[in-house]
């Protein structure tokens, strides 16, 4: 009897190793794409709702094919009026890579709104999304009420419903504008564009190329969008510039002895350390604010945090065709794939 039952407990070990053998290799194929299984503590629905895919369903492709598009504006009364509109669009960040992305007037990053220091703008936001949002206007000095903090400074902005923000622009610099509503989620799939606000009688230096980069991550999944979420299992797996990855980012046109200004935005959630090969650089302004000339650092890599502004000033003196990319190797990756991601080209005639 004693010698049966081992007999039994070895079979059914030998019955279970060859199940392991055929079955381990495909959990871990399937686990390799699929999205992380996350849940909160307690009970937080938001939160785990969060986590989810992004609905694509009767979405539209988007018409646009670039973001960071200027925004026109009509004048009322001595006012700047801008409008914008917060809806979801699907958004091409390569030729075969496509998102589902929250978007303001269709457009990944949303438009670029330029204004001189001191302009009264008053810019209309509408809400055509399936959930509340609100518009923080990152660095500019707003009035409390303007601020975008939803319960605090304002109600949010419900489904269907305008929103009318009302302010100064000002001081001159570098800024954006971003959803302050489950923000996580929200500025991860879209909802943010850039602000600059121009000195009276323009930019001291006189550049001659102005260029704004906003920095982001995506979460790409089986076809699905997901809202990059660093440190919860939901990283990204795909990174771009002004809403392209490489090798769709734009190319920087320039020619010998031209100063060029870029304005890097870290519209994502996480650090960027940006190289220019080629020549080094001066960095003339931190968010928004002014580097006096006897303290700008001159650099070749500048790390843009979450929510900073750096911009840079150099003057190329040969021609070439000279890279600019963030220094975290895998974030020069499409899915794992190098070359990718966050790399442009600078092409110097």
């Amino acid at each position: 009897m004693e010698n049966t039952n081992k007999k039994i407990i070895i079979g059914f070990i030998v019955l279970f190793g060859i199940i392991l053998t055929f079955m381990v290799p495909k959990i871990v194929k399937k686990s390799n794409n699929a999205p992380a299984l996350l849940t909160t503590t307690g009970a937080n629905l938001a939160g785990e709702k969060a986590m989810e895919a992004i609905s694509d369903t009767g979405v539209p492709m988007a018409t646009e094919d670039s973001g960071l598009q200027e925004l026109p504006f009509k004048m009322e009364n001595g006012t700047k009026v801008f409008n914008l509109t917060a809806a979801p669009v699907r958004w091409s960040i390569l030729k075969d890579t496509v998102v589902t992305a929250w978007a303001y007037n269709g457009m990944v990053p949303g438009p670029l709104i330029r204004a001189t220091n001191g302009d009264k703008v008053k810019i209309l936001i509408k809400n055509n999304l399936m959930e509340p949002t609100t518009i923080h206007w990152h660095g500019i000095q707003v009035p409390n009420n303007m601020d975008g903090i939803p319960d605090e400074t304002q109600d949010p902005i419900q489904p269907g419903e305008t929103f009318t923000y009302e302010f100064v622009a000002k001081p001159a610099g570098t800024y954006w504008y971003h959803s302050h509503f489950d923000s996580d989620k929200q500025i991860s799939v879209g909802l943010s564009g850039a602000f600059i606000i121009d000195p009276v009688g323009g930019l001291a230096s006189k550049p001659d190329v102005d260029k704004v980069f906003m920095l982001n991550e995506w979460r790409v999944i089986d076809g699905q969008t997901y809202a990059a979420m660093p440190a919860t299992g939901m990283d990204g797996n795909f990174f771009t510039i002004n809403g392209k990855a490489f090798p769709n980012t734009e190319n920087v046109m320039a020619k010998v002895g031209q100063k060029i200004r870029l304005r890097f935005i870290g519209s994502g959630q996480m650090i960027h350390p940006m190289h220019l090969h080629g020549f080094p650089f001066k960095i003339v302004a931190t968010d928004g604010n002014d580097v006096p000339e006897s303290a700008q650092w001159t650099k070749d890599v500048v790390s843009v945090a979450p929510g900073e502004r750096y911009d840079i000033e150099f003057t190329p003196d040969r021609p070439g065709k000279w890279m600019l990319h963030c220094h975290i190797p895998h974030h020069t990756t499409n899915d794992h794939e190098e070359p990718g991601g966050l790399m442009m080209m600078i092409n110097v005639i």
